[in-house]
């Protein structure tokens, strides 16, 4: 019974189905095929504003491009000391940008605050010394399963707007944050803000498909060549869109991460009282005690240990395809 991670989800029926219906030859290839060319439109009209949606492979190149659009070699990225761009892409934001610097800052359940980025940034600072900070890089949900409202979010693009700097959201999880607050895409992106989302597909069902939606016209071309050299432009990109236009028609992605948070509610409530952090899309944190962690595995349920080494920490990851069998036989083992 796998709570590793939703990475390893299969993709949905909606996704496989629209691959093989896009098989036939396309008239032409890499982005100019009919079905590329419906992107920017059908994205353009869930987020409530234009855009242009370019397809990659992973989440990594995802995220890179966009901070290298958005950043100089000497310049410095802001993110919480947890974000994925700094823990788990084996340096590719720096790789990506020419050398550009990630400024770690701390947060409570993962999240930044307007206060808490002046008090870890009051030391930098603004001389030829010193990198100089272009861009803020969020997470939508945290790293900690924790979600931003579309308050906490513009409150944070208008600080960092305030300073000068452009504004990255990393969405890997980003539709299980949309089926938690169930308000507006646009409220915790665009309109809040954020000039570059990358948003991820993968882990909700998708197979080999991530897109960086770019709000700000201006970022476009030097994007797309960018893309080309890092190897992030398929030939037969019409596969690629035909994932994505999969996801978001019928509202697939918001069906899918639904019933992944279900999931994840139902092990918070078996977990009650022993969470490291509120709930609020489909990652579950526990404090398990010594011994725990063993008796679950012995059960057969699969899961990484987090926090540090000895720290009785587990982290339970809800997929979109999780067996509702799965998930009831953890939160029974949970509340035992």
């Amino acid at each position: 019974m796998n709570f590793l991670s939703d990475n390893a989800a299969s993709p949905c029926p909606e996704v496989l189905a629209a691959i093989m219906a896009a098989a036939p030859a396309g008239t032409r290839a890499y982005d100019g095929d009919d079905i590329s060319a419906r992107l920017d439109a059908a994205f353009g009209a869930v987020f409530g504003q234009p855009c242009t949606v370019l397809p990659v492979l992973t989440g990594t190149a995802a995220n890179a491009l966009a901070l290298a659009a958005l950043v100089p070699p000497y310049g410095a990225i802001v993110c919480h000391d947890e974000a994925h761009i700094h823990v788990d892409e084996c340096g590719a934001p720096e790789f990506f940008t020419g050398g550009a610097k990630l400024l770690l800052v701390p947060g409570a359940d993962g999240k930044l605050t307007p206060a808490g980025l002046d008090h870890g940034l009051a030391a930098h600072r603004g001389d030829v010394h010193q990198v100089q900070v272009r861009a803020l890089s969020l997470t939508q949900a945290t790293e900690c399963g924790t979600v931003y409202t579309p308050a906490e979010l513009a409150a944070l693009c208008g600080h960092a707007r305030q300073r000068g700097w452009r504004v990255h959201l990393d969405g890997a999880r980003f539709a299980n944050a949309l089926a938690r607050l169930n308000c507006h895409p646009g409220d915790i992106s665009c309109r809040a803000g954020v000039d570059i989302l990358s948003l991820g597909m993968i882990k909700n069902g998708g197979l080999l498909s991530e897109a960086l939606l770019v709000f700000d016209p201006a970022l476009v071309d030097d994007l797309r060549f960018r893309r080309k050299r890092a190897g992030q432009l398929p030939s037969k990109g019409r596969f690629q869109a035909a994932q994505l236009l999969a996801m978001i028609e019928g509202d697939v992605w918001l069906r899918n991460a639904r019933a992944a948070n279900a999931g994840a509610d139902a092990l918070a409530a078996a977990a009650a009282g022993r969470l490291l952090y509120p709930v609020e899309a489909n990652e579950v944190f526990v404090q398990l005690r010594p011994g725990e962690a063993e008796a679950l595995r012995a059960e057969g349920f699969q899961f990484y240990d987090w926090g540090a080494a000895g720290a009785d920490e587990a982290r339970f990851v809800v997929a979109w395809d999780t067996p509702p069998a799965h998930v009831a036989a953890l939160a029974a083992a949970l509340s035992r």
